[in-house]
C-alpha cells in the first residue's frame, strides 16, 4: 500500500515544479513510511511513498519497463499478479522484481488500457506513455482505493488524497456550491465531486486518459443485469463459499504479517473463520468498543475470537478522545461527518502496533442485503405489487403531497407515512428515505449567498441518474446497484482508507472482491431478503463456523454514541465550535444553526446527525478554504 501523486504541465510543456511534486508527496507520507521516490520527466512528474508489503527489497517506485519508455506509480495490491507474471514471462518479458507494480507496466505495454480488465485486486495508478505523449489514470472496480485529480490552465494534478491537488499550485480552489448542498443531503460528498469545482475524484471501474488532445475518461468495468438461476439452495452455498474462500486465499498475499478487524457481526466473521481455515498461527485481531453498552460489540466480538482461537485485542472509546476529529480532518481534506472514522481511526491504531495489513468484512452489506432498509423496502413493494394496477392512481394519487396532509388526518401517522411512500414510487421513496435533510432544512441552515448559488440545484438528481441506469429492473436490486456506486464507495470505502492510511495500515476487503459483488449481485432476491432476515445467503454459508446464537443476534453496526457523547462529555467542545465558528461562516446561517442545537439540547435527537455534519463542515474549513498556491515555507514538508 502507498500513496502516489503527479503533475503534468502537458498544455505548456513545461516541466512539473520539484519542489511543489516533493511537497505534496511528503503530505501524504502517512500513507507510506517506508521509502519515497519520483520520476521527473520527460513529460509528467510523479511521486511516489511505499507502504512495504511485497517484494520487500524490490518493489520500489516509480517503476518502468525494459527501455525506460513506460513509468508508473501505483497504490494497492493486485492479488493475481502471480498468474500475471508467469504469462508475461510467456510471452517473452523479462521482470526484473517479484512485485505486482512490475506486472502492470508490462501488461499497459501487451494491452494499453484494456489491461486494467485484467488485474484482480484494488488500485489507484497512474502509467506515463512516453511513446503515446499520455497519462493514464486508473481506480479499481469497486473503488476501493482513492485517487484524486485536478484540471487547471498548466494542465493536471493528481494524487492519493485531495490535498495533493490542493496543495499542487495548479487548480483555482473555488468552492462548490453544489456539493454543500450534497454533503447536507447525503452526509457525504458523492464523487466524483470534491468540495471544490475543479478538482475531482475518479469514478470506480474507470480510467483517465490525458494528453497533448486533453482528457477522455473511460469505464472499463460495471456490474450487469444477468441473474443467476441454480437449482438448488445448497448450490448457492456451494458457490458462494468456494468463492469467499478463494477471495480470503488471494488476499492473505504478503510478504509481512497481517490481521483481521473483528466486530460483532456477520461480515467480519465470516472473513475471520476463514482466514482461521487457511493459516496455521493464531489470526490477530482487534476490535473497539465503546463504554454505552448500546453501541458496545466487544462481548460479541470477544466470542468470535474465542471460537476461532485469535490472538486478540481490544479497546474501549471514550468521548475525550473523540477530540480525534480534529485531528482526523487533516487526513480527510474535506467535510466528512461519518464520526465511525473514529473508532476506524482507533481500531487501526490498535492493529499497526503488531501488523502491516489487515483483512476487514466491508461490503457484506451492500453486496448481501444486511441493510434494515432494505427490508423496509422489499415491504413497501409487496404492498404495492398487491394493489391492482388501475387502482394505484385514484387510491394513492391523494398521498402524493405529503404523508402529514390534513385531510388525511384521521389516518395513523405511520398508515400515513405508507401511502406516501406508495405514491411517489420506489425510487423516490427510497432516495427520500436516505437523505439526512430536505429543501426547508437546508433553508434555514444555509446563508443567503450560499441559496441564491443554489437556486434550482436538487442535489437527489445524482442519485435519481444512478438509479435509472441500473442494470435491473427490479427496485431492490436498482438501490443494491445505487448503493454500491455512492454510499460504499464515497463513505463506508473513504472512511476507512483515510483512517488507516493516517496510521499507515493497509486495509484489504476480500467481501469485495469484484467476482465476490459479481456474484452477489448476480444473485435473486430471496437469496438475500427472506422476511426479515437479512444476508439469508452469507448467514447460511457462516452457519458452517458459527453456533446459531450468533448467528441470531441483533445487528448493531459500526455505529458511535454521538448522541450521549454531544449531550455529556463533549458538550461544551461542540457548542463552542457550532456557535463561534457558524457565525464566521460564508456558507451558514448561524441562527439556524443555533436553532438546531437547542432543540437538541432540548431533547430533540433526530437533529443529531444535521449537528454532526454541521460541525464536520465548520471544523475542516480551514483545510478546504485557504487560498491556492500557499507558500511552501507555510507548510511543513519534512517526513514523520
Amino acid at each position: 500500500m502507498c500513496g502516489i501523486s503527479g503533475i503534468w504541465n502537458y498544455k505548456t510543456g513545461s516541466a512539473a515544479n520539484r519542489e511543489r511534486l516533493t511537497h505534496i508527496t511528503r503530505l501524504i507520507a502517512h500513507r507510506g513510511p517506508d521509502g519515497e521516490g519520483f520520476y521527473w520527466g520527460p513529460g509528467p512528474g510523479l511521486g511516489h511513498r511505499r507502504l512495504s508489503i511485497i517484494d520487500l527489497e524490490g518493489g520500489h517506485q516509480p517503476m518502468c519497463n525494459e527501455d525506460g519508455t513506460i513509468w508508473i506509480v501505483f497504490n494497492g495490491e493486485i492479488y493475481n499478479f502471480p498468474q500475471l507474471r508467469h504469462e508475461l514471462e510467456q510471452r517473452g518479458h523479462i521482470l526484473r522484481t517479484k512485485s505486482d507494480t512490475e506486472a502492470i507496466v508490462h501488461l499497459y505495454e501487451d494491452y494499453g488500457e484494456d489491461c486494467f480488465e485484467k488485474l484482480r485486486g484494488m488500485f489507484a495508478l497512474a502509467i506515463w506513455d512516453q511513446r503515446k505523449q499520455q497519462l493514464v489514470l486508473a481506480r479499481d472496480r469497486i473503488g476501493i482505493k482513492p485517487l484524486f485529480y485536478g484540471l487547471g490552465k498548466d494542465g493536471i494534478a493528481f494524487g492519493s488524497e485531495l490535498k495533493c491537488v490542493r496543495e499542487s499550485g495548479q487548480i483555482a480552489l473555488d468552492v462548490d456550491p453544489t456539493a454543500i448542498a450534497d454533503l447536507f443531503t447525503y452526509f457525504y460528498i458523492p464523487g466524483p465531486k470534491t468540495i471544490y469545482q475543479n478538482a475531482y475524484s475518479l469514478e470506480p471501474g474507470h480510467c483517465l486518459v490525458v494528453g497533448k488532445n486533453g482528457v477522455r475518461k473511460q469505464k472499463y468495468w460495471d456490474l450487469t443485469g444477468h441473474t443467476l438461476d441454480l437449482r438448488t439452495e445448497k448450490e448457492y452455498e456451494e458457490q458462494l463459499l468456494d468463492l469467499l474462500r478463494d477471495s480470503v486465499q488471494c488476499h492473505l498475499l504478503s510478504d509481512v504479517p497481517l490481521g483481521a478487524f473483528l466486530s460483532g457481526g456477520v461480515d467480519s466473521a465470516t472473513v475471520v473463520a476463514l482466514m482461521s481455515e487457511r493459516l496455521k498461527d493464531p489470526v490477530f485481531t482487534c476490535s473497539i468498543g465503546f463504554d454505552e453498552q448500546e453501541y458496545n460489540e466487544l462481548p460479541e466480538a470477544l466470542s468470535v475470537a474465542r471460537l476461532f482461537k485469535t490472538d486478540h485485542r481490544q479497546q474501549v472509546v471514550t468521548p475525550e478522545p473523540a477530540k480525534i476529529l480534529e485531528q482526523l480532518v487533516h487526513y480527510y481534506d474535506q467535510p466528512f461527518p461519518d464520526h465511525s472514522a473514529i473508532p476506524t481511526y482507533y481500531v487501526s491504531q490498535l492493529a499497526r502496533q503488531k501488523v502491516k495489513v489487515v483483512l476487514s468484512g466491508d461490503g457484506g452489506d451492500e453486496n448481501f442485503g444486511g441493510y434494515s432498509r432494505y427490508v423496509r423496502m422489499q415491504k413497501l413493494e409487496n404492498i404495492r405489487r398487491r394493489i391492482p394496477e388501475l387502482a394505484r392512481g385514484p387510491l394513492l394519487s391523494p398521498f402524493q403531497k405529503a404523508s402529514g396532509d390534513r385531510q388525511h388526518n384521521s389516518l395513523p401517522a405511520r398508515l400515513q407515512r405508507v401511502m406516501h411512500q406508495l405514491s411517489i414510487g420506489s425510487r423516490e421513496a427510497y432516495l427520500h428515505g436516505m437523505t439526512i435533510t430536505d429543501g426547508a432544512m437546508r433553508s434555514r441552515l444555509f446563508s443567503s449567498d450560499l441559496k441564491h448559488e443554489l437556486a434550482g440545484y436538487d442535489p437527489l438528481d445524482l442519485f435519481r441518474e444512478i438509479y435509472d441506469r441500473a442494470p435491473a429492473s427490479d427496485p431492490l436490486a436498482k438501490i443494491f446497484y445505487l448503493d454500491l456506486k455512492t454510499n460504499l464507495v464515497d463513505d463506508i470505502l473513504t472512511k476507512v482508507d483515510r483512517a488507516s492510511m493516517a496510521n499507515s495500515l493497509e486495509v484489504r476487503v476480500p467481501l469485495l472482491d469484484h467476482r465476490v459483488v459479481e456474484f452477489a449481485y448476480s444473485l435473486p432476491l430471496h437469496m438475500k431478503l427472506r422476511g426479515d432476515q437479512r444476508k439469508y445467503l452469507l448467514r447460511k454459508v457462516l452457519g458452517t463456523f458459527l453456533p446459531p446464537n450468533h448467528l441470531a443476534r441483533k445487528k448493531k453496526g459500526f455505529r458511535v454514541p454521538l448522541v450521549p457523547w454531544m449531550r455529556g462529555g463533549l458538550r461544551n467542545w461542540t457548542e463552542e465550535i457550532l456557535t463561534s465558528k457558524s457565525g464566521a461562516s460564508q456558507f451558514l446561517n448561524a441562527r439556524g444553526v443555533q436553532q438546531m442545537w437547542d432543540g437538541f439540547s432540548r431533547g430533540q435527537s433526530h437533529y443529531a446527525d444535521i449537528l454532526s455534519i454541521t460541525l464536520s463542515f465548520l471544523l475542516s474549513a480551514p483545510e478546504w478554504t485557504q487560498a491556492a498556491g500557499v507558500p511552501l515555507q507555510q507548510v511543513e514538508t519534512s517526513l514523520p
